[in-house]
């Protein structure tokens, strides 16, 4: 039976409801059923960890982490309402708005991130979806960070299928556009866009021929039944993502969010271990909440699986590692960074 791969996949149940079996019959022929991703949580911590680190080692260089730099290129101001974002315009986060920056200043920090070790370089917009008078610009900006010999990647919302195509003819590498959490507990961080409105962009973004960057937020108030269905949807997508990025919440005043408790380390690395089982030639990266984590969690998260850190001081809005910190940590580790790719 063949799914379409961006479609929601409905979670399992153990009890059938009236007029459900087709909905069972669709989750069932998922590769990854979401009892079966339960089921990886549910194992021994050092037996998730000793599964995940055989699965990343047969794929990928376990001692090589690839650096990433993220830049807001147009900050605030945004009319969605997820519920974590300082950069929406229905919260008082004290965040000014800004406008998109200039071309030149962008490459200038593209320049600054190569100098300082990153390999890719990750520019993100707050907005609901460009508009097309943006479009030259964002293109640009793609040319011109791509000719400096730096991975590509874009952050804009919501596509259209011309825009994604005119991104993929600039030579963007990836576009990111997370799910966020499990559709059942989507509608309580966003209303002001459906769960489908994210899959139809990723479909866009497939078919304009760009890799897909495409993760999730942990630590929202969702259930490890969230964690494990939102694991379900990125490992159904055929093929799953290329880059998988695994936020932490960072908790932002004056947000819905802001005085959400910090996730138990360990629940964190088990998600990181979970999805490197489930998207083994995926690259994982260690994203935002980094700085809330310690050294032990983040050592963790490498042995689970994590092959990409975002390096620098600054994410989009909040505050990141240190890079100090970050090249002390891989040096204690013992670990490398440079280029990572899956092995053929």
């Amino acid at each position: 039976m063949s799914t379409n791969p961006f479609s929601p996949v409905v979670p399992a149940r153990s009890s059938a409801k009236p007029n459900s079996a087709a909905r069972e019959a669709l989750a069932a022929a998922a590769a990854w059923p979401l009892v079966a991703v339960e089921a990886l949580f549910e194992l021994p911590f050092n037996d998730l960890l000793h599964r995940a680190q055989q699965t990343h080692r047969e794929h990928f260089d376990p001692n090589t982490i690839q650096l990433s730099t993220l830049l807001s290129i147009k900050t605030g101001g945004c009319s969605e309402d997820c519920a974590y974002c300082s950069q929406s315009s229905h919260y008082e986060a004290g965040l000014k708005a800004g406008k998109l920056l200039e071309v030149d200043e962008v490459v200038q920090a593209a320049r600054a991130a190569k100098r300082a070790g990153a390999e890719r370089f990750c520019m993100g917009a707050a907005w609901r979806g460009p508009h097309d008078r943006y479009m030259p610009a964002l293109t640009q900006m793609v040319r011109e960070v791509k000719a400096l010999g730096l991975e590509t990647c874009m952050t804009l919302g919501m596509l259209e299928p011309a825009q994604a195509q005119e991104l993929h003819n600039a030579g963007l590498d990836y576009y990111n556009h997370n799910l966020d959490t499990d559709p059942e507990f989507y509608g309580k961080i966003i209303t002001t866009r459906i769960y489908q409105d994210r899959l139809d962009t990723l479909r866009h973004v497939r078919d304009a021929g760009i890799k897909i960057c495409c993760g999730g937020i942990l630590g929202m108030g969702e259930t490890r039944r969230h964690r494990a269905g939102l694991i379900a949807q990125l490992a159904n997508l055929d093929p799953y993502p290329e880059s998988v990025p695994i936020n932490q919440l960072v908790p932002i005043e004056g947000t819905p969010l802001g005085d959400m408790p910090p996730l138990d380390p360990i629940e964190f690395v088990r998600t990181i271990a979970v999805a490197r089982i489930t998207m083994p030639r995926a690259m994982i990266r260690l994203s935002a909440g980094r700085q809330q984590m310690g050294d032990a969690a983040q050592a963790l998260a490498f042995l689970a699986g994590a092959n990409s850190i975002f390096y620098g001081d600054r994410l989009l809005t909040t505050d990141n590692a240190q890079t100090d910190e970050d090249n002390d940590l891989l040096c204690r580790l013992g670990m490398r960074t440079g280029s990572v790719a899956p092995k053929s």
